[in-house]
């Protein structure tokens, strides 16, 4: 179903008054509903955002994704993947890509991440585990983009400009430089050498909608083929809440289990522990960055908040392995010092 659209609607911001208006035409054509009104959900960094209404005394959920500025294809893509195989995500009511809206069922306002006191951690932790186990099993498609050499580079490129030198206003040295270097090449070599399999990503709390029966699976449109300790390093070394380093490493015992008993292609439990650590460090340093980067270029500095608890992480990892010595130095020299000005 397809309103007719102005010529200049593809690439409107979400919030042009003509924009809103054919969304809220749409959303109350898609869900049979003429009264229907929608209030601001929530908005992606990107250009997408959503939108929550009733209909006929259901609440649901509009995705505006305007074409041209955030192709809602991806997202389809994937979701449809998932959910074909038994991963519980987003249900679509109706979509029309041409425009750029979807009908969403609503799970509600507030993800694990912000309803983690009311929840059963262990429980928690069983439900996450089931939903990426079942994400693990799918073969990746053969055109998804792969963590390869280059993309990981890329990434850890992003702790290097932007939080060493932008942030900090580190240039480092020539023999920092060179430590830098064999830490990434260190890095991505524990990563390339584990089996790869579907990767969510940024599979953690707040991608993970608590819902009956378990949780439901956010924010998967940028799934790479990748090494299978990623995305519980994610979820077990969350960017925005720290576990219990002795409740952490069971959990991590517990899903190793969990995915060599349905097949899962991992290694002995003492490799898969260094796997995660390595993965880790790697996802941290590019985490660093990017939230560097929204501080610095976005304007959004309540990320950098955060900083510290990535620093921690790298303290329990980075004395255990003789080939991140470099990157303690790094840390040592020029990150722990401003922490502890700041």
């Amino acid at each position: 179903m397809s309103a007719v659209l102005p010529s200049h609607l593809s690439t409107a911001p979400a919030d042009d008054a003509v924009r809103a208006d054919a969304r809220l035409a749409w959303a109350r054509e898609a869900s049979g509903d003429a009264t229907l009104t929608l209030v601001r959900a929530s908005m992606d960094a990107g250009f997408r955002s959503y939108w929550r209404g009733e209909a006929h005394g259901l609440s649901r959920i509009v995705m505006d994704s305007p074409p041209g500025l955030e192709d809602v294809r991806p997202w389809l893509r994937i979701r449809d993947l998932l959910e074909m195989h038994g991963v519980r995500v987003p249900h679509v009511r109706a979509r029309d890509v041409e425009l750029g809206f979807l009908l969403l069922e609503d799970l509600g306002g507030a993800t694990c991440l912000q309803t983690l006191e009311t929840l059963d951690a262990d429980a928690l932790m069983d439900a996450a585990f089931e939903q990426l186990l079942r994400l693990q099993a799918i073969a990746p498609p053969d055109d998804l983009p792969a963590f390869d050499s280059a993309m990981l580079l890329r990434e850890l490129a992003l702790f290097d400009d932007w939080f060493l030198g932008r942030h900090l206003g580190v240039t480092l040295s020539f023999d920092e430089r060179a430590g830098w270097e064999s830490v990434q090449a260190h890095l991505i070599d524990a990563m390339l050498a584990q089996h790869q399999v579907l990767v969510h990503r940024d599979y953690m709390l707040r991608n993970l909608m608590p819902v009956e029966g378990g949780v439901a699976v956010l924010d998967f449109q940028d799934a790479v083929t990748g090494p299978i300790a990623y995305d519980v390093a994610c979820l077990l070394r969350d960017a925005f809440h720290s576990w219990p380093a002795a409740q952490a490493d069971a959990w991590l015992a517990r899903y190793h289990a969990r995915a060599q008993a349905v097949g899962l292609p991992a290694p002995a439990l003492a490799q898969f522990f260094r796997d995660v650590a390595l993965t880790g460090v790697q996802r941290h340093l590019k985490v660093m960055g990017i939230f560097a980067r929204l501080h610095h270029r976005d304007s959004k500095p309540k990320y950098l908040a955060d900083a510290p608890r990535f620093l921690a992480y790298l303290d329990a990892v980075v004395p255990l392995d003789p080939a991140l010595a470099p990157l303690g130095v790094l840390l040592d020299r020029h990150v722990r010092p401003r922490f502890t000005a700041d």
